[in-house]
């Protein structure tokens, strides 16, 4: 009998792959990607430290693929991937965000970890990069608004980082919080009616998951400002608000904490927050979704966002 070969959700032909040269010969782009940001003068010391850490880091780049997260996607196309961003910090025109980060400093980026844990710390986001390396995966990115992209991620599992900390056993959720500095970040001062600052969190079990992934890079390169520099999270079965960006603080933490869009409107942006197609969120099904930057291209949305691995984390 001849083998049968099932394949997979998300499978797509191979020559439906977006090339690897198309992104990845930029090694010369990353040598003049502005960080004279930061170099303009003046410097303190931990600022060259991150600056010169950060050069170093470039070495790494784009990092070799995991296998096991390279389904065979057509990636999105970069300038959509780039130019079209959820940032409310900066702007909620989605096509201006990336206007708006010029004063955005990203270097130096302590964060801090901390909370129900035994060893608290605190790590530049650069010297994460050195310490853990990174790798490329490639992950589906579903937003809550009906659209989706498909994006080459560099960085490491989230699990890597937290088990540094050692969290005890009373610690049952992470809480995660993006910089809040409104001098730099103008769209914070146009919305005083949000709980500034963004926070996100997720159950320990699902921060541990491997799929949870702490991304420093897309495209075989540093995060641009735009797509929460230097350091964010990636949590590809559920909605794009709980892969938080530009994190600062960790925290373990007894209770379910309090989330930006959860405050807002629990209805409208549960806890939970995982794709699925059955459940329509009050202003856009979620049935399926526009693939940006493929020529109005819908597809099914599956639930988990086709990461059926996670399933076993929601049995009741």
């Amino acid at each position: 009998m001849a083998n049968v070969i099932i394949r997979p959700d998300w499978y797509l032909p191979e020559s439906a792959v977006t090339p690897e040269a198309v992104y990845r010969n930029r090694r010369q782009f990353l040598k003049t990607l502005g960080m004279g940001a930061g170099l303009g003068g003046g410097l303190l010391a931990g600022d060259a430290t991150a600056a010169a850490t950060a050069k170093e880091n470039l070495k790494l780049y784009p990092g070799k693929r995991n296998a096991k997260y390279n389904p065979n996607f057509r990636t999105t196309p970069q300038q959509w991937a780039t130019g079209f961003n959820n940032f409310y910090e900066f702007s909620t025109d989605k096509f201006q965000v990336q206007r708006m980060v010029g004063a955005f400093r990203t270097e130096p980026w302590p964060v801090t970890i901390g909370g129900l844990c035994k060893k608290p710390f605190k790590m530049d986001a650069q010297d994460m990069v050195a310490k853990f390396g990174i790798e490329e995966r490639v992950y589906r990115l579903r937003c809550v608004e009906g659209w989706g992209m498909i994006l080459p991620w560099s960085g490491f599992s989230l699990r890597r980082l937290l088990e540094l900390a050692e969290p005890t056993k009373e610690a049952r959720y992470v809480k995660f919080t993006t910089a809040m500095i409104p001098r730099q970040m103008p769209g914070i001062a146009r919305l005083p009616q949000y709980p500034w600052p963004y926070t996100e969190g997720l159950r320990i079990a699902e921060a541990m998951h491997d799929l949870t992934f702490v991304a420093t890079g897309m495209y075989g390169k540093p995060l641009l400002k735009q797509n929460g520099a230097p350091i964010r999270l990636v949590v590809p079965w559920k909605y794009g608000y709980k892969s938080i960006k530009s994190i600062v603080k960790i925290e373990f933490v007894r209770k379910q904490p309090k989330t930006l869009w959860n405050t807002l409107s629990a209805v409208e942006y549960p806890f939970e927050s995982n794709v699925d197609p059955a459940k329509p969120h009050p202003r856009w099904s979620q049935a399926s979704e526009e693939m940006k930057g493929m020529n109005g291209l819908r597809v099914r949305t599956l639930k988990y966002n086709g990461y059926r691995d996670v399933a076993g984390l929601y049995r009741r």
